[in-house]
């Protein structure tokens, strides 16, 4: 046994009690939200749509710099309007273009979500990520 294995375990048991407490959280700001469709611009979001009942109704670039052909533009838009989608989700990691196309087309707005693959290390950062993510989607849905 690890010399240090109860430090460990006691350190992942307490994190996982943090994680169920945000995911609590969460469901409990956005179930009784009224709006459930959303356009994402790329996949990383499926789980996360699944764990709180949002459906995506387009992701516009299947690939991270892919950019959409003017058909698949097209067919995100008129989804758009047809489900009235408000709110289009981008990453602050990718450019934005193509969202800001869309938004001119459609009168939905872009919001940022941050998939949480890049950036800070330190203690806490992950649970940060998700409470903006999860202030973001408030703003959004409502």
């Amino acid at each position: 046994m690890p010399q240090r294995a109860d430090e460990f375990l006691a350190n992942t048991e307490a994190y996982v009690k943090e994680l169920e407490a945000a995911r609590a959280k969460m469901h409990a700001e956005l179930d009784g939200l009224p709006s459930r469709d959303i356009v994402t611009f790329h996949e990383a979001f499926p789980y996360f749509a699944q764990e709180f009942d949002l459906y995506i109704a387009a992701v516009v670039e299947r690939e991270p710099g892919s950019e959409p052909s003017a058909r698949e533009l097209a067919d995100t838009i008129d989804t758009i309007n047809r489900l009235h989608v408000k709110a289009l989700f981008a990453e602050p990691q990718y450019p934005a273009v193509a969202a800001e196309t869309i938004a001119r087309e459609t009168g939905s707005k872009v919001y940022i979500l941050d998939p949480a693959v890049t950036g800070p290390m330190e203690k806490g950062a992950y649970l940060k990520i998700m409470d903006e993510n999860l202030s973001v989607l408030k703003e959004a849905l409502s």
